[in-house]
């Protein structure tokens, strides 16, 4: 048998021993550490799978009360059709009655069309609605475009007088829509008639219980307005293209979607394309939510920006109410630096050295206008006080008349005399052709031509006698001054130049010839 070992003897397993403790401890520490670490981490995915099943819960309730909402507006849809196609079927009745009517009345109180009031104007749009005339109902349309506000206001109620009233509005407006049929004899553009039409015919076609969620249109119709609707697109090509086709085109294309109800959720895009290049149009922002781009908008307006059209995105905002995401005044600021901008660069262009002043007051005239006239709509006037843009217009327009105003020169001014002669004023030379003449006025002249267009040769003036005192005489009689003289007005000429009388050795009667070839 071996010997026990005294405990208090010191053996080789006491260093073994401590590092095992040590070994121990560390283990100990580290799964500590990982049970922490793990527990943490099934906290946190609790944590998830909560929040996870919360948001998985709020969408099933949305989801059901949508589908509830659904059903029963689905269900009042349902219910709705029979009185519908009641009023529908009771207003065709009535307007095909009417209709008879008319056309069995011989007497017409205007035949001419002249009408002198909103009543006469209404009477006559709705005897040609009642007789379905469309042609007609658009020659008076569009020969009626001062109206055109009494025309808004009056050409829905006549639509609801015809038997079919979209028939009626495409029959209308096909002679300029969804191609323009006059040709080479097309003259001015017909686009605001078709997108009044269009307009007009939205309160007549919606459906009378539910409203504008459904359009009275008949299907063979709504396929009519999708085949026109195709045939703009397939002639878009030849019209340049989105960026190069007329933006009353355009308004007239996608309201046409919007009166009929025929917008395509694939075709979005193409839309959002067609309204950002027209978003200078006052019902863009209005059409854009009507074609479903309400949810593009921020993006639209945030391309107009990058486009330097910070008046056309003003407007988006306000339509869409992101105001708080776009502020007006920022933008409005902006589009005014950049029109002062814009008027420095032509003030430096060197091609532009005679008009410079003219064009860069207008660009930043304009701006002005435009920016003031969107503080007095949107009620902006407290974060935005217009009073010193109104004061820098009144500048800019004081000027500008300023220079308008002609040169004078005061009649006791005219002549002095040097040696018993009449001699050109000191100032004469700030007028173009300022001639002082002790004989009568010539006729006036249309222009100026330059000495190489005389018809005839002039001959030399002999030398004239020592007049002029101790100074030269001048090699030029009718030159006066080396300044600048203002340029002459739009479609005005100045005075009728004076002429000098024969003089000194002048007077040998070849002075006058020389005035009357140059005023011919």
């Amino acid at each position: 048998m071996g010997s026990i070992p005294n405990p208090g003897e010191l053996t080789e397993l006491t260093q073994p021993s401590f590092d095992e403790f040590q070994r121990q401890t560390s283990l100990m520490t580290s799964c500590t550490l990982l049970w922490k670490e793990l527990s943490d981490h099934i906290n946190s995915l609790e944590q998830n799978l909560m929040k996870q099943s919360e948001t998985l819960k709020r969408k099933i309730e949305a989801l059901d009360s949508e589908t509830k909402a659904s059903l029963d507006s689905l269900k009042k849809r349902e219910l709705s059709i029979e009185d519908s196609v009641k009023i529908a079927l009771s207003r065709v009745e009535f307007n095909t009655k009417a209709a008879m009517r008319t056309l069995g009345d011989d007497v017409e109180d205007n035949p001419d069309g002249e009408v002198d009031d909103g009543d006469g104007l209404l009477q006559h749009l709705k005897s040609t609605c009642l007789k379905m005339e469309a042609k007609e109902f658009w020659s008076f349309v569009i020969g009626k475009k001062k109206e055109i506000d009494l025309l808004r206001e009056k050409i829905p109620a006549a639509l609801s007088e015809c038997i079919d009233p979209a028939r009626f509005v495409m029959e209308a407006i096909s002679q300029v829509f969804p191609v323009d049929k006059r040709g080479n004899e097309g003259g001015s553009d017909l686009a605001w008639a078709c997108v009044l039409i269009l307009e007009s015919l939205i309160p007549v076609v919606v459906d009378p219980v539910i409203g504008k969620s459904r359009v009275l249109v008949t299907p063979s119709m709504k396929e009519q307005a999708k085949e026109i609707a195709e045939t703009w697109k397939e002639s878009l090509e030849e019209r340049g293209g989105i960026e190069n086709v007329k933006t009353p085109d355009v308004h007239t294309f996608l309201q046409h979607l919007v009166t009929f109800g025929i917008v395509k959720k694939e075709d979005l895009e193409f839309y959002r394309k067609l309204v950002v290049a027209s978003a200078w149009r006052k019902q863009m922002p209005k059409l854009a939510v009507s074609l479903g781009l309400g949810d593009q908008m921020p993006d639209m307006i945030e391309e107009l920006i990058s486009k330097g059209q910070q008046l056309d995105a003003v407007h988006f905002t306000y339509e869409v109410g992101l105001v708080d995401k776009f502020p007006p005044v920022p933008l409005l600021k902006s589009l005014l630096r950049d029109a002062k901008k814009a008027a420095s660069s032509i003030l430096d262009d060197p091609n532009n050295t005679g008009r410079a002043a003219q064009l860069a007051a207008r660009k930043e005239q304009s701006a002005l206008r435009a920016v003031i006239k969107c503080i007095e709509e949107y009620k902006l006037e407290a974060e935005f006080p217009p009073e010193n843009l109104k004061k820098r217009l009144e500048q800019l327009e004081k000027t500008k008349t300023e220079k308008r105003k002609p040169v004078v020169v005061p009649a006791n001014k005219r002549t002095r005399v040097n040696n018993g002669g009449p001699m050109p004023p000191a100032k004469a030379g700030r007028l173009t052709n300022a001639y002082v003449s002790s004989f009568p006025a010539p006729p006036p002249f249309v222009s100026s031509p330059s000495h190489t267009q005389y018809p005839t040769p002039v001959p030399g003036y002999p030398s004239p006698p020592p007049m002029y005192g101790s100074r030269s005489p001048p090699t030029n009689p009718y030159a006066y001054s080396p300044e600048a003289a203002p340029p002459p007005l739009a479609g005005s000429y100045p005075g009728a130049p004076m002429n000098y009388p024969a003089y000194g050795g002048y007077g040998n009667g070849l002075a006058p010839a020389y005035q009357q070839a140059y005023y011919r």
